[in-house]
């Protein structure tokens, strides 16, 4: 309690910087996932990119973020085990947020897609074990997150492949590809349009006050989802195709006219994004923020302070326009070679997937549902057109991620402690 009493002002400009270096570190790695596809298809310059997670992400996370968010108990660790010493929980939450913010600039200097959501759950655990011991952590939760390891790549990866199968044959394997093509985007829009809203509306728009029952939530989602797809079929049919272009690449005004597609995709994937996991960014700050506003109380859930949304924001914009460029690689083009119907239905099984985790309370990594859905696009043309060599290396980032955020934040845990005792 001294210290929170002695060091507060200090405590809460620290908890600040780490959490902006942790939103820098989401920026690098999950958004340069959601925009990975899209950049890999050709869709949009990373330039373009960068401009729309400017936009979007930070739209995302400032008016979809969360007012009150349960910061403390996040059912990882047991708040009630650190009433007594408060510090130790400031403290690990600090170290918690440097921690899992290098591990993730770190994975993506090399490239790695990892998940940001275990990067600071394993470095909490970590902090939580040597403070004050195992029995503040809640163990039962790991078996769901290691079964996310499988379960969430497999359902994502059978959406995408399922979804490509309908392209394939209600569109490129018919006698006119461009036809059917204006005829069913429209639908597949609709239809993308659908599920984003749905994980919109689900875990984003509550944040600002707007409670919606599931059928005013389903309700919703229709109406923008016709609107998407009308203004859609309205774009498609005022362009223009070009026959000479087949020529030169089979199919490249079907693809052109999924490249719309995947351009309204990108967009309000950034906005979910932004919504959902910049929360990994301001939770333990704001967490930080309110033990030592509340003088070392401990509650349940904390306000979040007006700056602390926008400081996530701005630094998960900063993150990937200064370090997302190879992790879109990885993505885009290093698992398998992605146009713009295979991104669509990458991106679309990666959304539903969501959809579903969050209706069934399934835990889930955006980047883990990613990476599978790629994976089941690229299985659609048989397993030749994966890079395995590349696969290995990410499902190795993905297993190391919770040790290696809990070995950082247990040694900046006592470094801290050394520093403010």
């Amino acid at each position: 309690m001294d210290i929170i009493a002695n060091y507060g002002t200090t405590l809460v400009l620290v908890a600040a910087l780490f959490g902006f270096l942790m939103a820098w570190g989401i920026g690098a790695n999950d958004v340069a996932n959601a925009m990975g596809t899209s950049v890999g298809t050709k869709s949009l310059t990373i330039r373009q990119a960068i401009i729309i997670a400017m936009i979007f992400e930070f739209a995302g996370a400032y008016l979809a973020g969360g007012e009150v968010t349960a910061t403390i108990r996040s059912g990882i660790i047991d708040s009630n085990a650190f009433a007594d010493t408060p510090d130790l929980l400031v403290l690990g939450m600090i170290a918690s947020l440097l921690a899992a913010g290098l591990w993730l600039i770190l994975a993506s200097y090399f490239g790695w897609p990892v998940s940001t959501t275990h990067s600071i759950i394993g470095a909490i655990v970590g902090f939580a074990v040597v403070s004050v011991g195992p029995e503040a952590v809640q163990w039962s939760k790991f078996g769901g997150i290691v079964g996310s390891w499988v379960v969430t790549p497999a359902i994502s990866g059978i959406i995408a492949y399922f979804m490509f199968i309908s392209v394939q044959k209600l569109i490129f394997n018919t006698d006119n590809p461009l036809d059917n093509a204006k005829r069913y985007v429209p639908f597949y829009m609709f239809l993308t349009a659908l599920v984003i809203c749905l994980v919109t509306i689900k875990k984003g728009l509550t944040h600002v006050g707007l409670h919606l029952s599931n059928g005013e939530g389903v309700l919703l989602s229709v109406a923008l989802s016709i609107a998407v797809a009308f203004a859609g079929w309205l774009y498609i049919r005022g362009q223009k195709y070009n026959p000479k272009d087949d020529s030169k690449m089979h199919f490249a005004n079907v693809e052109k006219v999924f490249g719309i597609l995947m351009i309204i995709t990108a967009c309000a994937m950034a906005f979910a994004h932004g919504s959902n996991d910049v929360a990994n960014a301001i939770g333990p700050l704001s967490a930080v923020a309110s033990i030592v506003a509340a003088g070392g109380e401990i509650g349940g859930s904390s306000h979040i302070a007006w700056w602390i949304l926008p400081l996530g924001g701005i630094g998960i914009v900063i993150g990937l326009a200064t370090m997302g460029e190879k992790v879109m690689a990885t993505v885009g083009t290093g698992i398998t070679h992605l146009t713009p119907s295979r991104g669509f239905a990458a991106q679309l099984a990666t959304a539903a997937t969501v959809v579903i985790a969050s209706g069934t309370g399934l835990p889930i990594s955006t980047t883990q549902t990613l990476v599978g859905a790629v994976m089941g696009v690229g299985l659609a043309r048989g397993i030749a057109a994966l890079n395995l060599g590349v696969l290995r290396n990410i499902v190795v980032s993905w297993v190391i991620t919770l040790p290696a955020g809990a070995i950082l934040a247990i040694a900046i845990f006592y470094v801290l402690q050394a520093c403010f005792s």
